[in-house]
C-alpha cells in the first residue's frame, strides 16, 4: 500500500515568514484532507491545532513545533481572544504559522473570529476550505445531506451559543418550518431542548434523526432514532461528543447506501426507502 504524502507536481503556493494560513483538516478521517492543507504542513514552523485533529495529519508536518489549542465544551481550554493573539505573536516573531481546524474553519468553527483579528493586527493570512462535518460526516454514515426526492433545502444550525445554552437568538419556529432537513452541530448538551422546540414548532415525533459520533473516524458511531425518541435513545446508547445530528427524511436513506456496513458485509435494510417506487433514470 502505498502510503506516501508527497504532493504532485504543482505550482503550489509558499507559506512565507510572518504568514497565518488558516485551515480546515476535514471531519476525521486523515484522507479528507485537502491537498492545500497538506502543501501547508509541509512548509509550517509551527501548527496550532484544536482537540478533533488527528495525530496522523500531525505526523506529517515532522519539521514544525505543534501546540494544541483544543476547545471542548464542559472542559478546561484555551480562551478564543487567547488564541486568536498567540497566532498574531507567532507571525509577528517571523513563524510559518498554519492554525488547524476540525472539519472547516469558517463552519461554526470561529475561524471568522481569528481571521478578523488576524486582519486587524495586519498579519496576512490564507483561508483553506475543509470538508464540514455535517457534509462528510453525513455521507460516511451514508445519508446524503440533499436528495431530489428529499429535500430541496438543508440549514446547518449551531446547538448552543457563546455560553453553552440553546441559541435564544434563532427563530427554532421559522427553522422547523422553512428546512426539509436540519443539521446540528454540537447539540448533545441541548439536544431535549432544541427536540422539543422542533415539536413546538410542528416536526413530527415520528421524523427520522441520526446521530453522527466521531464521524469519520474508526470510532464512528451512528444511532438511527426518531424526533421524539431521541433524548432517550441518545442516552440509551452512550453517545457522547462530538456529534453531528440530522434530522429529516434523508435520514432514511441510510437504510439502502451504508456503505460501510455493505463493506463489512451487510446487506442494504431497504432499496426503496422513500417508498416512491424506483425513481426513472436520468437522461
Amino acid at each position: 500500500m502505498n502510503t506516501e504524502t508527497s504532493l504532485p507536481a504543482f505550482e503550489w503556493p509558499t507559506l512565507e515568514k510572518g504568514w497565518v494560513w488558516l485551515c480546515g483538516a476535514g471531519p476525521g478521517d486523515p484522507g479528507l484532507l485537502t491537498l492545500h492543507a497538506l502543501n501547508a504542513l509541509r512548509q509550517a514552523d509551527v501548527v496550532i491545532y484544536d482537540a478533533l485533529v488527528q495525530e496522523a495529519i500531525l505526523s506529517w508536518a515532522p519539521q514544525a513545533e505543534h501546540i494544541y489549542a483544543g476547545k471542548r465544551g464542559g472542559k478546561p481550554s484555551a480562551k478564543q481572544r487567547d488564541i486568536s493573539l498567540q497566532l498574531v505573536d507567532l507571525a509577528r516573531e517571523g513563524k510559518r504559522v498554519l492554525r488547524l481546524k476540525g472539519g472547516d474553519p469558517f463552519v461554526f468553527g470561529r475561524g471568522g473570529e481569528e481571521a478578523q483579528t488576524l486582519v486587524q493586527h495586519g498579519v496576512p493570512v490564507r483561508i483553506i476550505p475543509g470538508i464540514s462535518a455535517g457534509i462528510g460526516g453525513l455521507a460516511y454514515a451514508g445519508i446524503p445531506v440533499t436528495h431530489r426526492d428529499v429535500n430541496q433545502s438543508v440549514t446547518f444550525v449551531t446547538g448552543h451559543d457563546q455560553s453553552g445554552d440553546t441559541p435564544s437568538s434563532l427563530d427554532w419556529t421559522s427553522i422547523s418550518k422553512g428546512s426539509q432537513v436540519l443539521v446540528i452541530y454540537m447539540g448533545m448538551k441541548n439536544i431535549a431542548q432544541i427536540a422539543q422546540k422542533l415539536v413546538s414548532a410542528g416536526r413530527a415525533l415520528s421524523e427520522p434523526v441520526a446521530v453522527v459520533a466521531n464521524a469519520t473516524t474508526p470510532h464512528q458511531r451512528v444511532l438511527e432514532t426518531t424526533l421524539g425518541a431521541v433524548v432517550a435513545d441518545v442516552e440509551a446508547a452512550g453517545m457522547e461528543p462530538p456529534a453531528i445530528f440530522c434530522i429529516g427524511r434523508s435520514v432514511l436513506m441510510r437504510q439502502v447506501l451504508d456503505w460501510q456496513g455493505q463493506a463489512a458485509g451487510e446487506a442494504p435494510r431497504d432499496l426503496d426507502p422513500l417508498g416512491r417506487g424506483r425513481p426513472a433514470e436520468s437522461a
